[in-house]
């Protein structure tokens, strides 16, 4: 079994995905895993449900969804009543956002120890299992408190997958990507520095430094 959020909130069992009945189950699936084994109230569940205005059946209607989900969830995963919340333990269960967290912590152990192969490689796999946007449906309470975090830890590794190809020598295949990730994230100091580093090492000079004047 595998549990996404780097993308669509997803349950697969094998090749087949389970279907999840609307965001605000996927709402407390991904709240629960994202909590990493810690428990989470019935008000920390209600606030990322229904912000601050819950119905009169919050309570009700949140034990629903986690009824629906322990079904889904089967062995490889269990939901656990520990008042005054719940806490999802995963068991043979593979979480994505788990796995991503530590390919980067390989890939930063290895780019420390100056293997930079090694991290390229760590960094590459992690982020290959982002499938677009993290979150993409659930409701904007969870999006507001949990996708900075999200978004920043694969800026974190993009980053550090492209430190470790430039001191691969791979300045001049990544310039094309730098450049684009620039144009996106335009205050991105570092993603900016690396372009420059990439150009500059590839004789380009004078493109090197109207990037800096840009970001200036």
């Amino acid at each position: 079994m595998e549990l996404r959020v780097l993308g669509p909130v997803e349950i697969w069992t094998d090749t087949n995905r389970n279907s999840l009945d609307g965001a605000k189950q996927r709402t407390v699936l991904a709240a629960l895993l994202l909590a990493g084994g810690r428990m989470v109230s019935d008000r920390q569940l209600s606030e990322l449900l229904w912000g601050t205005e819950p119905p009169t059946t919050m309570n009700a209607q949140i034990y629903t969804y986690v009824s629906r989900l322990r079904k889904l969830l089967r062995d490889g995963a269990t939901i656990v009543r520990q008042r005054p919340g719940y806490l999802l333990r995963t068991t043979t269960a593979r979480f994505d956002f788990a796995e991503f967290e530590r390919l980067s912590g390989a890939g930063r152990e290895a780019l420390r120890e100056e293997r930079h192969a090694d991290a390229a490689r760590h960094f590459r796999d992690g982020l290959s299992l982002w499938r677009g946007p993290a979150l993409t449906d659930v409701t904007e309470f969870l999006a507001d408190v949990e996708l900075p975090r999200l978004e920043e830890a694969r800026t974190a590794a993009l980053e550090s997958r492209i430190e470790a190809d430039l001191a691969l020598g791979r300045h001049a295949q990544l310039i094309a990507e730098l450049t684009g990730l620039v144009a996106t994230y335009p205050l991105a100091e570092r993603l900016r520095a690396q372009l420059m580093t990439a150009l500059f090492r590839s004789d380009r000079q004078a493109d090197a430094l109207a990037v800096y004047d840009a970001g200036r």
